[in-house]
């Protein structure tokens, strides 16, 4: 499986980037315009932020899904019986904020979005005319004025040895939404499933911007751009003693678009959730 990094700024980038994607369900981008030293601020203050008794003043809400999710209630895979090893902070528009890290996870979040919705073009654009013509409405359009975008601040803490056994960084799954956005992480791990059934390793180049297909855009293009399987393993050797921090974006259309005829936005994340609660 060969995932090519293609360069935002080419002529072509649009069509290379979208073959990737419908080929893999990951497409990986440099020269992409989010800022890098944002990034690097951010994994900075928020590698601090986790490690402070601070982030337990935001505890998890379990209705608006917003604040700190310790490693207690960390989340579970779909087919999987063991919690991920990993603590995370869920930032919306409205949802609360930490004050005692900057505004720059706010500021990404904008960044992010506006890219996102560009990279919706792109799909669009480069979608078949059977493919275009299973959309509700333009992508891009399926995002405006959406509220429910997540960025999600994750913390996977070194590992100590005594981690149940079996338990990952995070299990193999799926993504719920249309695209996820994820600047190189700090430290490596990412793989996908490929079609040959074997584990990859995603290019993780700091200043790389990994994009993947979620299961919600594979539902409304009829499957043409696949919700790819992917992980983060445990590291080895002198890694098992690093933080790695990752700034995933999750790009989510407004609950009421169609997304087939089987689906609301609304009635699949229903669906999902249902999964997942009755899991945990």
């Amino acid at each position: 499986m060969h995932l090519p990094v293609v360069d935002f700024q080419s002529p072509t980038a649009p069509q290379e980037f979208c073959k990737s994607l419908h080929e893999t369900g990951f497409g990986v981008l440099r020269n992409h315009p989010l800022n890098q030293s944002l990034v690097e601020g951010i994994y900075a203050e928020w590698l601090f932020f986790f490690k402070t008794e601070a982030k337990n003043r935001y505890p998890q809400d379990p209705v608006r899904l917003d604040g700190y999710f310790s490693p207690a209630v960390s989340e579970t895979a779909k087919g999987n019986t063991k919690r991920d090893l990993k603590e995370f902070f869920h930032i919306y528009p409205d949802g609360r904020y930490p004050v005692e890290v900057s505004d720059a996870a706010r500021r990404y979040y904008s960044q992010g979005s506006a890219l996102a919705a560009t990279l919706l073009g792109w799909v669009e654009d480069n979608s078949p005319d059977e493919v275009k013509a299973r959309y509700a409405m333009p992508l891009p359009r399926m995002i405006d004025g959406c509220d429910q975008t997540l960025l999600r601040v994750l913390h996977y803490p070194p590992l100590v040895g005594d981690e149940e056994a079996g338990a990952v960084r995070a299990a193999a799954h799926t993504d719920i939404n249309l695209l996820t956005i994820l600047p190189a992480a700090t430290e490596p791990g990412l793989q996908v499933l490929g079609k040959d059934e074997a584990w990859h390793d995603v290019p993780c180049d700091f200043g790389l911007l990994i994009v993947n297909i979620g299961d919600m855009l594979q539902e409304a293009s009829g499957h043409y751009y696949p919700s790819t399987v992917h992980r983060v393993l445990n590291p080895n050797g002198e890694g098992t003693q690093k933080s790695r921090i990752s700034l995933p974006l999750f790009l989510h259309p407004r609950r009421e678009v169609v997304l087939s005829e089987r689906y609301t936005v609304q009635s699949y994340f229903n669906e999902r959730m249902q999964e997942l609660r009755g899991k945990n």
